[in-house]
């Protein structure tokens, strides 16, 4: 006799995009959209999830600003459950482009390979630098990846909070 067992395990992820902020003069401005996550259902005995997901390379639009001459500002990111969100899984996101700007002798830097986002605590994610002008980027383009995704994890619906930060470095 055989016997087939279906596996169906609904594992539904949201990562909220929210939160700009000021900080000694610099501004930071979040746009985009939440980005769902969709896991496809196991049907077959033994297989596991792909593991890791993509969103689209502009899942995230930011626009940051750094108003003195010879200045700096980091872009800095973390995350927060929202409520419900499982260690196991693993957020990262870089930077796909520079956005535009008017600024000829300004920089962006960093970010553009994979940063794992920590819970609670900052990391950098990019820097801007200011010479002889203000810096002002837009349309900075923002991908997130997920990791971690596996039929050991219990299913559930895990959501995130993504924070977005500018400070001094």
């Amino acid at each position: 006799m055989y016997l087939q067992k279906f596996i169906t395990k609904n594992i539904f992820i949201v990562i909220l995009i929210v939160f700009s902020q000021l900080q000694s003069q610099r501004t930071l401005t979040v746009g985009g959209t939440n980005w769902t996550v969709t896991i496809p259902s196991i049907t077959e005995a033994g297989d596991n999830y792909a593991g890791t997901y993509e969103s689209s390379t502009s899942q995230i639009i930011l626009a940051a600003s750094v108003p003195l001459l010879l200045t700096n500002g980091k872009v800095s990111m973390h995350y927060t459950a929202n409520p419900v969100w499982n260690s196991n899984l693993i957020l990262s996101a870089k930077r796909t482009g520079d956005g535009t700007t008017t600024c000829v002798a300004c920089s962006i830097s960093g970010g553009t390979t994979y940063t794992i986002i920590p819970p609670t605590a900052d990391i950098e994610l990019f820097r801007i630098t200011a010479v002889l002008a203000l810096a002002s980027y837009s349309n900075i383009p923002v991908q997130l990846q997920l990791s971690g995704v596996s039929v050991t994890l219990p299913a559930a619906g895990y959501n995130s909070q993504i924070v977005f930060t500018i400070s001094d470095l």
